[in-house]
């Protein structure tokens, strides 16, 4: 399927740093709760399953890909605000998308 060029300006996929993980226990798949420095839009949340690879200390002060403009989306008691970008492997891991240098929180990609 093909999308338009105006299809995908709608999407606004911007650069974050994160500040704080958490262990989700309620989440149905394993995942932690994530809180994300995005610069001039704030700090958003969001639900990532990315403890396979990823562990949580591990995690602090590294920078993020994420769509930050989705509707606030519930998982169990939390409320996620923005999805975090990743690459699924062929065992269903999830590795992140990132800048391969620090950039600005909040610089928008496309």
């Amino acid at each position: 399927m093909h999308i338009t060029w105006d299809d995908f300006a709608k999407i606004d996929i911007r650069v974050g740093t994160i500040t704080e993980v958490n262990n989700f226990p309620k989440a149905k798949n394993p995942a932690y709760q994530i809180t994300i420095d995005f610069g001039e839009l704030g700090i958003k949340k969001s639900s990532a399953q990315i403890t396979q690879l990823y562990e949580q200390g591990s995690l602090i002060g590294r920078q993020v890909i994420a769509i930050v403009n989705f509707p606030p989306k519930q998982i169990a008691n939390f409320f996620s605000e923005c999805l975090v970008l990743g690459i699924y492997t062929d065992k269903k891991e999830v590795v992140l998308l990132a800048p391969d240098r620090p950039v600005q929180n909040g610089w928008k990609i496309g």
